[in-house]
């Protein structure tokens, strides 16, 4: 079975609309819901991505497009993002015993309450102030300045990141995040805040997949931090509201939710749970299941905010998506272009190929000036991928604008797993750095992005507020992103991959 298709299991939970040939086709739904995006603006232009036969091969360029016209007025930017949203959510239902109900439908419906909570209290002091984990050492304060500054002049990350955490920095008592109720869905991710959030004091409601190894690791950090930790068990779970260590083998086999398949449970026990919480999506999986899950959640998120008030959003946006970033960005990708030297004349034969292409061969103009499109898209993580992040940032566009707290936050390219069992990637970002990239790993991206989260829930000035004064909805995330160099570098990411990907395979041996 191809992968942009899913099994037909009676049981599946949440699902996509089967075509007329009674099979579901992410491609076939991945470009209906780019068109429709593209026609709440531009008709002409959604009929050309309507038109692509070949959606796996060929989403990159309808991607690109996306943000180009979107970016080019905050009016358009809106109208694309409620029309891409509302043309998934149309496709969304629940399969159960073989039949297929709206998903909305369904949430909206009374349930019997399947799931509780158990807790689990830490046992250890708060961490009082900002640390990060570099290169096999930890980094305290003065050493996070300058490695911050280091970062903004080598063009890893924006200078609004840097400024970002240098206020964290200023003001430690913002990591007292015992006030703090964090939904962390994915919660055994690799990239997602959990192992901070919980050092630093907050409550994590966390959710993953029903998976003893997840748990146990889960666990383990909570009960050797200063938060606690509030898991779902069966209501019918024998397991006491707060458990001692004693319990956390028996919480480890019985902990868990699948979002997928148990959504309608999981939105019951989560609207159950008092108030105010940040719902945070840090959730991964491959091929058409990743486009699912994303859909899940969002649909999880909406239901969520349509009854009540205190809940804000949260996302790590990837790094290897399309984004308008500012004249200042481009600026320096060029002056990188200029300052080649004698390399331009080695790359000159390999130019025909579309390798070492500049990274901004041009501008758009906005409504708020020029702006470059930072093409950063990797054909090889599938249209699937992109649709399912691309999603977040249509939803924090729409949240926003509604009223809603709602953080979303580039990250920078990161060594997880997901990535690095991918052999061109893992070759690739081994190369990376020979373009000015650099590659972060896991334990440095989820504490510094756990830390510009903290910033976005305590400054007075955060790009989560709804009445941030934004002059686009894409400024939220492109003044403070951690794009790790891709935006910075003289070349268009695409045009060097193969080349990075050569040169990584030596390196790895």
């Amino acid at each position: 079975m191809a992968d942009d298709e899913i099994a037909a299991d009676p049981d599946r939970g949440l699902d996509l609309l089967a075509g007329l040939d009674g099979r579901v086709s992410t491609s076939r739904i991945g470009r209906d819901v780019a068109a429709t995006a593209m026609a709440a603006v531009d008709p002409a232009a959604s009929n050309q991505i309507a038109a692509v036969k070949n959606w796996r091969e060929d989403y990159l360029g309808p991607f690109r497009d996306l943000v180009s016209t979107g970016t080019k007025t905050s009016d358009a930017a809106y109208a694309m993002a409620d029309a891409g949203l509302a043309e998934l959510h149309a496709n969304a239902v629940i399969v159960r015993h073989g039949e297929q109900i709206p998903a909305h439908e369904l949430l909206a419906t009374n349930a019997t309450q399947e799931f509780r909570s158990v807790c689990v209290q830490g046992e250890n002091a708060r961490d009082p102030g900002l640390t990060v984990p570099l290169h096999g050492a930890r980094l305290f304060a003065p050493e996070v300045r300058r490695q911050l500054d280091s970062w903004v002049a080598q063009g890893i990350v924006e200078r609004g990141f840097s400024t970002a955490l240098h206020s964290v920095l200023d003001n430690p008592d913002w990591l007292d995040l015992s006030d703090t109720t964090v939904v962390v869905l994915g919660a055994g991710a690799e990239m997602g805040p959990l192992r901070s959030l919980l050092r630093w004091g907050a409550h994590v409601i966390a959710v993953d997949l029903p998976r003893p190894d997840v748990w146990e690791r889960v666990i383990s950090v909570a009960r050797n931090s200063a938060g606690r930790l509030t898991i779902p068990v069966p209501a019918s779970s024998s397991l006491p509201d707060l458990v001692t260590s004693d319990d956390d083998t028996e919480l480890a086999r019985t902990a868990g939710i699948d979002i997928i398949s148990q959504l309608p449970e999981l939105y019951h026990w989560l609207a159950s749970i008092d108030g105010p919480y940040i719902l945070g999506n840090y959730t991964y999986a491959d091929g058409a299941t990743h486009l699912r899950l994303g859909v899940a959640t969002d649909i999880l998120a909406t239901r969520l905010l349509a009854g009540r008030t205190d809940v804000g959003l949260a996302f790590l946006a990837t790094p290897t998506d399309v984004y308008a970033v500012s004249p200042t960005t481009v600026e320096e990708s060029r002056r990188r272009w200029n300052s080649r030297g004698l390399a331009r004349l080695a790359q000159l034969p390999l130019r025909p190929t579309g390798q070492f292409a500049p990274n901004y061969p041009n501008t758009i103009t906005t409504e708020r000036g020029e702006v470059g499109i930072a093409d950063c898209l990797v054909g090889v993580q599938g249209p699937n991928y992109a649709l399912a992040k691309r999603l977040q940032r249509w939803r924090a566009i729409s949240s926003r604008k509604g009223g809603v707290w709602t953080s979303l936050n580039v990250a920078p390219a990161t060594r997880t797993r997901s990535v690095v069992k991918n052999r061109a990637l893992a070759a690739a970002y081994a190369g990376a750095h020979r373009f000015g990239v650099e590659v972060f790993e896991p334990a440095t991206s989820n504490t510094v992005m756990a830390a510009l989260l903290v910033h976005d829930l305590r400054s007075s000035t955060s790009f989560a507020r709804p009445d941030a004064d934004l002059k686009h909805p894409d400024d939220a995330w492109a003044i403070q992103a951690a794009h790790a160099g891709l935006w910075t570098s003289a070349y268009a990411p695409r045009s060097v991959l193969g080349i990075a990907a050569a040169l990584g395979m030596i390196v790895r041996g």
